[in-house]
């Protein structure tokens, strides 16, 4: 008789299509930083659903939210004003560089409304013909067309050509590199602060102040995808305030909703008023139970200071990887900004992955050589521990 997890797998191999790796394991309830799986295994999640569950599972205050806005009203659409759409907005705009939201549901849709805000705005200045973009190599934006095309990574590519048109890559952290590129038809710079697909890489904040320095000069837009990155993931609420450099658009996802699929598009006044109606829209985006999850995982970060603590559990961490690398051969780095780490092998990461799962600790990676932790912001440092030490087993094998 086939397990739980057994019957699972069988039942997703008949029926989903084959857009991801082979899994043997079911998850079927979290609480805080744990898992369980259909067999009853629990795990140590340290991927945090790749960087969405950012308060852990099932925080009491998202559950609340939703079940009392579930009972309420669930879906309107955006003909209609939504109070907690509006009420999230305004937080997002109390804690940060922007003046007006614009909320989707997935990160790749606020990049793609980023993209059209920077042709639009080059279109208002009167600049018909700045059409192209500059992107970082290693990037990451999204699976749509345009947010494919941002992401400077080849394997995101492959079979999906013809691309876009008017898209640009350059090493992270060149601003040469840039500058040569910067032209007459660039109508924005597209950055994450911290690389996460691309394995683990921060821009450097000299880098991030060039940027803007160029965007000035040319007057074009400088646009930050904090999908991953943000929502107190790196110790701060957003990645661009380590650098103290303010973009003029930032996107966000993942972590922002408790859980919930949810996507902001956060524009400074500089943007604020290049939308007009008929533009962009959604239908399910900033709907009532996204938003009212949304508003209360920004709360509880914000007064629960989880920012803080994402900060200082980050630095035992990396500090606690770092002792590995010395001890153990074929580590090449460890990098990072708080709970989002990258450790470099020799080797291939996957297996180690893999090694990790069997003995009851969930971790990711981030290309082919980059082991990627994402645990949750509420995690106990003796939990990371323990799966520190688990890990240096297993990289010791």
């Amino acid at each position: 008789m086939l397990s739980e997890n057994a019957a699972i797998k069988a039942l997703a191999e008949e029926y989903l299509l084959g857009t991801y790796p082979e899994r043997h394991v079911a998850l079927v309830r979290g609480q805080g930083a744990h898992v369980w799986d259909a067999d009853g295994k629990r795990y140590l999640d340290c991927l945090s659903g790749i960087g969405v569950n950012n308060l852990g599972h099932c925080h009491p205050r998202v559950v609340e939210a939703v079940k009392k806005q579930a009972e309420t009203l669930m879906h309107v659409s955006n003909i209609y004003l939504i109070a907690p759409q509006a009420r999230l907005a305004r937080l997002l705009c109390e804690q940060t560089f922007a003046s007006k939201v614009f909320f989707a549901n997935t990160g790749a849709e606020v990049v793609e409304g980023a993209l059209k805000l920077a042709r639009k705005y080059a279109r208002k200045k009167g600049y018909p013909n700045r059409s192209e973009f500059i992107c970082m190599r290693n990037s990451f934006h999204g699976r749509t067309f345009g947010a494919m095309t941002a992401t400077g990574q080849e394997k995101y590519h492959k079979d999906f050509e013809p691309l876009l048109p008017g898209f640009h890559y350059v090493p992270l952290n060149d601003i040469a590199a840039v500058e040569s590129a910067v032209n007459a038809q660039t109508c924005a710079i597209v950055l994450e602060p911290v690389q996460g697909e691309g394995g683990i890489r921060v821009a450097d904040p000299a880098f991030v102040e060039d940027l803007r320095r160029l965007c000035d000069e040319w007057d074009i837009l400088l646009i930050f995808d904090e999908v991953q990155c943000g929502n107190g993931r790196t110790g701060k609420l957003y990645a661009y305030m380590h650098s103290g450099v303010e973009p003029d658009v930032l996107v966000t996802a993942k972590g922002l909703g408790g859980g919930l699929p949810i996507g902001a598009l956060l524009a400074g006044h500089k943007v604020e008023t290049v939308f007009e109606p008929g533009n962009h829209g959604t239908t399910l985006g900033g709907n009532p139970l996204s938003t009212a999850a949304g508003l209360a995982c920004l709360q509880t970060l914000l007064e629960e200071n989880l920012c803080q603590r994402a900060e200082q559990l980050g630095e035992q961490l990396r500090r606690r990887l770092g002792q590995i690398k010395d001890c153990v051969a074929g580590i090449v780095e460890v990098r990072g900004l708080g709970l989002m780490i990258g450790m470099e092998l020799e080797r291939p990461a996957a297996p180690v992955m893999q090694a990790m799962m069997e003995q009851g600790y969930l971790i990711g990676t981030a290309g082919p050589n980059v082991i990627r932790f994402l645990p949750p912001l509420i995690v106990e440092w003796e939990d990371l521990a323990a799966m520190a030490d688990r890990l240096e087993e297993v990289l010791g094998q």
